[in-house]
């Protein structure tokens, strides 16, 4: 299955984020558990983990670059040979950060 990996909409008093680094690299699987990227608002640090294993397929959102809340980061999948379509891009779901 293809998962997006989203700002979370529960950052409060801010509309944006930065993506400060990215700890896992295209092509990369994952564990659960498994620090994905660090986000910075105006005030905090936020460190998005993977509730469960994956592979980083695509990353949308170069770091330094700022995103809004809600926004598209990277494409996730089950494996790294499901195709990346159009198609499957509308149908995928929202992967569980911690």
């Amino acid at each position: 299955m293809i998962y997006r990996l989203a700002v979370p909409l529960t950052i409060e008093q801010n509309e944006e984020v930065r993506v400060l680094e990215w700890h896992v690299a295209v092509g990369e699987r994952f564990a659960a558990g498994t620090l994905l990227v660090e986000l910075e608002t105006h005030k905090a640090l936020i460190e998005v983990r993977a509730e469960q294993p994956g592979v980083l397929r695509e990353k949308l959102v170069a770091a330094e670059d700022w995103c809004p809340l809600g926004g598209l980061l990277a494409w996730i999948s089950d494996t790294s040979d499901e195709p990346l379509t159009e198609s499957t891009h509308e149908l995928a779901a929202e992967f569980l950060i911690g």
